[in-house]
This record gives structure tokens, C-alpha cells and sequence, in this order.
């Protein structure tokens, strides 16, 4: 299965590709969300994307409104994965389409938690 992790940070990135693809994900990765519907575009096969919150040129909330927008991505599972912590900003997220949401900082086990109950139903 194939994730696409989306975050500024080359240091989060690199730890949740490494926490993804230990649980058996292909990981695909870009740093805003212009980026990211690029790698959207690129790989079809996406079935779970990890989204931070905050991010230059496309930030997470715009680029998952851009993604539940396209119904040929409406399968996709999408966690936010942030430190916006605001309450309001958790329920523009699910408003919004995101299936999940994490606070960072976070460990393996919580990552693990949500996105298994996540996909459920595909893993």
C-alpha cells in the first residue's frame, strides 16, 4: 500500500516514512501541499496521505480541501498529522475531509494506533 507523507519538516518526514514502511507502506513524500497534488497526479495509487497543518506555498487545510474536491481521490484516507491544537481548527479539518488527527509530538505506537483503525478494513 502506498502513503504519501506531506510536511515542511525533512525531519518528520523522515521519521514517519520510516515508522510507515515499517509497517509495509510505500512511502512517497513532498514538503507543501502544490507538491503534494503533483505527487497525487504522479501516483494514483495513493491510499493514505499524512498531512501537516502548516506548510509554505499550499498549507495542509487548503490542499485537503483541494483533494476532497477531486472525487477520484475520494477514497483516500487522509490524518492530519500537526500541532495546531485548536479546537476549531480539528473540526474545519474533519469538516473538511480528514478522516483522523494526531497532535504532535507523537510516538510509533500512536501513529501506528490511528492509522490501523484508519484502514481497518484494508489492512
Amino acid at each position: 500500500m502506498k502513503a504519501l507523507v506531506v510536511d515542511d519538516s525533512k525531519s518528520i518526514r523522515q521519521i514517519e516514512r520510516k515508522y510507515l514502511e515499517e509497517m509495509g507502506f510505500t512511502v512517497v513524500e513532498a514538503e507543501n501541499g502544490e507538491e503534494a497534488l503533483e505527487k497525487l497526479r504522479e501516483n494514483p495509487d495513493v491510499r493514505l496521505i499524512i498531512l501537516d497543518w502548516h506548510m509554505p506555498v499550499m498549507n495542509g487545510y487548503e490542499f485537503l480541501k483541494a483533494v476532497r474536491a477531486n472525487p477520484e481521490w475520494n477514497q483516500i484516507k487522509i490524518m492530519m498529522v500537526t500541532t495546531e491544537n485548536q479546537q476549531k481548527s480539528v473540526i474545519d479539518a474533519l469538516m473538511a475531509g480528514a478522516n483522523e488527527y494526531l497532535m504532535k509530538p507523537f510516538d510509533r505506537e500512536m501513529l501506528e494506533t490511528k492509522i490501523r483503525f484508519l484502514l481497518e478494513e484494508t489492512l
